[in-house]
């Protein structure tokens, strides 16, 4: 049986399922970038897990994460979503997809692409942690500390460094796989940060 970070619930499928195929996979599409933030600010004060659960609700509420539709979601189309048992119905956390989107297409206008600002925040490299035990892996690095304000200077919410961070960990800017679980050897890029 294969070895797996403790933090993973065997009972869950889909926890299983994300752990062994996408955290920490270093991502470069724009796309899925942008439905991890969103995931991610939906995430805030709840679990991964059930973040997890609904994300196929969230896929089709939200357009499947094409920031030029959500940016024109309305008024109408958020009285939708707060109505929309199949996601959080949140309305701090819907606006601030909407807008996080709009944020999201400066971006992309000023650098090129989503990926190419942030992956600059750890030029370009997953950084490659060694952590034996659960209790090691930080919430937040010097990274996560600058990637939030620097995302909220740019008009972005729900990207405190926290949620920062769990971005970072879930699109493969840092490999937090425990030393034992098989994914971490896996997920040792060659040109990585130590």
């Amino acid at each position: 049986m294969k070895k797996r970070c403790e933090w993973v619930n065997l009972s869950e499928p889909v926890y299983v399922d994300y752990h062994d195929r996408e955290w920490g996979v270093p991502v470069h599409n724009d796309r899925v970038l942008f439905e991890m933030v969103v995931l991610e600010g939906f995430q805030a004060g709840l679990n991964w897990q059930m973040i997890l659960k609904k994300r196929e609700n969230f896929r089709k509420a939200f357009a499947r994460f094409d920031p030029e539709q959500v940016a024109r979601f309305d008024e109408e189309r958020v009285r939708l979503l707060l109505q929309n048992s199949g996601i959080i119905r949140n309305k701090m956390k819907i606006n601030a997809a909407i807008q996080n989107a709009k944020a999201f297409l400066t971006v992309q206008r000023e650098f090129g692409s989503f990926d190419a600002y942030l992956w600059k925040f750890v030029n370009g490299l997953p950084i490659q942690n060694k952590w034996t035990h659960l209790e090691e892996i930080p919430v937040r690095s010097p990274e996560s500390d600058a990637m939030s304000q620097d995302l909220k200077k740019r008009g972005f919410s729900f990207v405190g460094s926290t949620i920062c961070y769990a971005l970072m960990q879930s699109v493969g800017m840092v490999n937090d796989h425990l030393t034992y679980c098989f994914r971490w050897r896996e997920l040792q890029a060659p040109n990585s940060r130590i």
